[in-house]
């Protein structure tokens, strides 16, 4: 592991809203490829990795697996046995509002069910506390001032720094702000989806949370893996879209992908891969703090972080990557921000 002056020169480091906390411009994302059914061993060679590369914040969820909490788990025994004595220099963050266990108090937004996860999600890392806790996604049958006052709780009891919220709508966002800051602990960050798919953010939500000072973190930048080179030419075998689970092939559609392909020799004009430009595109924003990458392996994540190698962009390439940088139906998550 390399020595922390190299680790802190490389990485740009942005201001969350009018916090006092910096993030990485990218983030490292468990959702996907830290669950039990990977080994061990790449999820610390990327950990550790990440870490090198300067990525201080680790993205983590109640369920994220597969199964629900192994990537928790995994974290955890990665801290310890390679992080040890680092727990100061790292941000880790965790949420709870989708399924998680059986039962009434195992999903959504209630007081009950946010303080049980995060008790558990604490558990399962072998921590104390974690520096961000989420709302995961808004509850239309939970008072939005139950919610909200389970996420402050949680900081009085010493078991978060910071709260935020994922997947809320402008206004929603606009509420949970204010509840909490009656409250006395101020809403840190939003994580909505985005990327150059899928563009809701920009029609109110950035406003939002620029004049409120609130930081955002974009999740799932990369539409799933659409926007990389693996899906020019069809569905490879092995790939998310091949597999059942949260990306259907149905969002293949012939439109999309021309889309992808003129996105594409864009990112080779420019010297980067596709990926690298959408991950780059999604930083152009200064309200947008972070960017979360996923990697399933240290090869992908090098890859990834290399995105900040040339972040600039001209005013006439972005007019040409908005022709084809357009909504294309994508956003699994369109109901919970719609509400």
């Amino acid at each position: 592991m390399m020595q922390d002056g190299d680790r802190y020169a490389r990485m740009p480091y942005r201001r969350t809203g009018r916090s006092g906390l910096m993030l990485p411009a990218v983030s490292l994302g468990l959702w996907q490829n830290f669950g039990g059914d990977r080994p061990i061993e790449t999820q610390r060679a990327i950990i550790r990795r990440a870490f090198d590369l300067g990525i201080t914040h680790f993205d983590l969820a109640n369920n994220y697996g597969p199964p629900y909490g192994s990537a928790e788990e995994n974290f955890g025994r990665i801290l310890r046995a390679d992080l040890a004595g680092r727990r100061d220099q790292l941000v880790i963050s965790s949420k709870a509002g989708y399924d998680m266990w059986p039962g009434p108090y195992g999903i959504w937004g209630s007081r009950k069910y946010l303080l049980a996860s995060l008790d558990q999600s604490l558990q399962r890392m072998g921590l104390d506390y974690v520096d961000i806790f989420y709302s995961h996604r808004f509850d239309p049958e939970t008072p939005l001032e139950e919610t909200m006052g389970a996420l402050d709780t949680a900081v009085r009891q010493g078991k978060a720094l910071y709260v935020a919220i994922s997947s809320y709508s402008a206004n929603r966002t606009k509420e949970a702000i204010t509840i909490l800051r009656k409250l006395g602990t101020p809403l840190l960050i939003h994580q909505p989806s985005y990327s150059m798919l899928n563009r809701w953010i920009e029609a109110d939500l950035l406003d939002v949370v620029g004049k409120e000072g609130v930081g955002c973190i974009t999740f799932s930048p990369l539409a799933q893996g659409l926007l990389t080179d693996r899906y020019l030419n069809g569905i490879p075998a092995g790939s998310r879209a091949s597999q059942a689970g949260s990306f259907s092939r149905d969002l293949l559609t012939d439109q999309t992908l021309s889309k992808v392909r003129a996105l594409n020799q864009i990112a080779q004009r420019r010297g980067q891969t596709l990926a690298q430009m959408a991950l780059a595109w999604t930083l152009r924003d200064p309200r947008v703090t972070s960017t979360l990458v996923g990697a399933s392996s240290v090869v992908q994540l090098e890859q990834n972080v290399g995105a900040l190698d040339k972040s600039e962009f001209s005013t006439d390439e972005l007019r040409e990557i908005d022709r084809y940088a357009t909504d294309s139906g994508i956003d699994l998550w369109a109901a919970s921000s719609r509400e």
